[in-house]
């Protein structure tokens, strides 16, 4: 009994310690990958310090003011020279207000410098020659990491440029840097454990959205003049809202980044063979599929980047994308449409500007000579519960709880975490007696077998197809709708996942939509905000309520819709919105 104890008490004492000792070494790594970024930072300093040297006169102020299509115009007639942007860019990141302030930037890029090179060799000028371009965490960039914001992801290197970042390079934009994003991508706040929070530059009490809130934060601090994020259920869409930008969701298949992942591509029969596989399932083998796309301070800027990726480089690098060119002709279209409009999607209230916005736009729309005809997107609920969330969460969580390695999760995370740690039964139990009061108990949907994982794909296609039969019927070109904000403050994101129903649905349908911002918070909807109920005056209506509070000035933004493979079209449509709305 003795020699039991004996060895009870040393196995327990082992396990304490290989704890300790794993613990401590995911410390070193996320120390050290601090580290990396602080020195690549302290190395653009010093290239910007000698830049100035060589260059002293630059306009710095000058040519950050300059839209990219006339920054574009002067780099190809050569009264401006790559170098001198570039340098002008990185002065600005370097700089306290961009970097330090809003902790935006995960990593500088330092084979921009050989990318720089490569360009000033070239004869031919592509359409992005000498454009400054910032990339998402986990677009995948030669000889850099693609984290996630999670530590597993931080030992693995990419050995090779993605597919987006080549094209880019081919079309002679110059990638410099990778902004931060929310752990697993699976928020929209932006923090991560690694590199922690990053902050809204129009408010620091205030979240820049996610999961492309470094793009935002850099792009709306004037760091970067193009910025590529991804979308899955809002993740560009929120953080251009939320920071005033424009932004596109393609349809997803129109772009894509192979190879832009530490990892090999599985299926949703591999889904829970291992932690890698989250991220991997989430992007790429997924029902309801991510799509890249740009962000920009204007609409013209996102036409010019979908112009550019959408060339053979494009089509030959990944036959997959289907190989259709930019139509120009649509995008310049003057032909008056016919949108379809709503303002509520039934299922989660917005706050009063974010009603005002769509209100505000439909009457400039229709003064405009455009026809406008209510439409009401079906069954919401249905489609955030039974579609969207269990899409997520088909194993009830357990394969994304295990991405997080020594149980290390943000904050922000870990209202999703700890509900998906509860046994299923009392998850059951908790759905019967708090469903009229909870939301987010429809994170319980699962799926318990192949077959039951079929029927969900099988329920998704009849669900677009029912969709697209109703826009058919009123014949309708395009769409305007709500987008969630204003800006929420940090922290709240992670308590009203299922607040994100306006920019979900359409990637439930996979449809192009974008967002322009039109408007900002008055005082007056400050003060109507105080009267806001929402749906029921639930504690996540007045959760909402408290998250957008204290937003007078910042930016309020519409969403912009179309058919799948109709980016041209919604980019038209939100270059109307935008002028209308800058001629008010």
């Amino acid at each position: 009994t003795s020699a039991a104890l004996t060895l009870l008490g040393s196995s327990v004492a082992a396990l304490v310690v290989w704890k300790w000792l794993g613990k401590k070494m995911i410390q070193k790594k996320m120390e050290e990958a601090r580290r990396t970024r602080d020195e690549g930072m302290k190395k653009m300093a010093k290239a910007v310090q000698q830049f100035r040297e060589q260059v002293p006169s630059v306009q710095t102020d000058a040519i950050l003011s300059l839209p990219l299509l006339e920054l574009t115009r002067r780099l190809q007639e050569g009264s401006l020279s790559p170098r001198t942007v570039l340098y002008t860019y990185l002065e600005k990141v370097s700089a306290l207000e961009v970097t330090q302030q809003t902790n935006c930037l995960r990593h500088f890029i330092p084979e921009c410098e050989e990318q720089l090179q490569e360009i000033e060799g070239h004869k031919e000028k592509g359409l992005l020659y000498g454009i400054p371009v910032s990339i998402k965490d986990h677009i995948g960039h030669k000889g850099h990491l693609a984290t996630c914001g999670l530590v597993q992801c931080l030992g693995t290197l990419m050995d090779e440029d993605s597919v987006l970042v080549k094209v880019l390079k081919r079309q002679g934009a110059i990638p410099f840097a990778m902004t931060n994003v929310p752990q697993s991508l699976f928020s929209y706040d932006c923090s991560n454990p690694i590199f922690g929070q990053t902050l809204n530059p129009l408010n620091p009490q205030k979240s820049p959205g996610g999961s492309s809130g470094g793009e935002a934060a850099l792009i709306t601090g004037g760091g970067s003049i193009l910025g590529m994020g991804s979308d899955m259920g809002g993740s560009i869409r929120l953080p251009s809202s939320f920071c005033g930008l424009c932004g596109l969701k393609p349809t997803a298949e129109r772009l894509r980044w192979v190879l832009g992942l530490p990892f090999q591509p599985c299926s949703w029969s591999s889904w829970a063979e291992g932690e890698k596989c989250w991220c991997d399932c989430l992007l790429l083998s997924h029902p309801v599929p991510c799509a890249l796309g740009p962000m920009a301070r204007d609409v013209d800027s996102l036409a010019l980047c979908m112009k550019a990726l959408l060339c053979q480089d494009m089509f030959q690098l990944d036959p997959t994308v289907p190989p259709i060119p930019f139509n120009e002709e649509v995008y310049s279209s003057s032909t008056p449409l016919r949108v379809g409009y709503y303002d509520t999607d039934g299922y989660f209230p917005l706050p009063p500007c974010m009603r005002r916005a769509v209100k505000k736009t439909r009457r400039a729309l229709q003064a405009a000579g455009h026809q406008l005809v209510p439409f009401s997107p079906p069954r919401i609920p249905y489609v955030m519960t039974e579609l969207f969330l269990k899409t997520f969460f088909a194993d009830g969580g357990r394969t994304w709880l295990d991405v997080f390695t020594g149980n290390i999760v943000d904050p922000g995370l870990k209202p999703q975490v700890n509900f998906c740690k509860i046994p299923r039964l009392v998850k059951k139990l908790l759905a019967l007696l708090l469903k009229p009061l909870l939301k987010d108990v429809v994170m319980i949907s699962t799926c318990r077998s192949v077959k039951e994982m079929w029927n969900h794909h099988h329920q998704i296609q009849m669900y677009r197809s029912q969709f697209i039969s109703q826009w058919k019927e009123l014949q309708l070109d395009v769409v305007l709708c709500p987008v969630l904000g204003p800006a929420f403050t940090t922290g709240y994101p992670g308590n009203l996942l299922t607040a994100i129903s306006s920019t979900m649905l359409y990637n439930v349908l996979n449809f192009p939509a974008g967002v322009v911002p039109v408007s900002t918070v008055t005082e007056a909807d400050e003060e109507e905000l105080k009267l806001y109920k929402g749906c029921c005056d639930d504690p996540w209506d007045r959760t909402l309520k408290q998250a957008v509070s204290g937003a007078v000035g910042l930016p309020v933004a519409v969403q912009c819709v179309a058919l799948p493979w109709q980016e041209e079209l919604c980019l038209r449509f939100m270059k109307e919105v935008e002028t209308l709305s800058r001629d008010k």
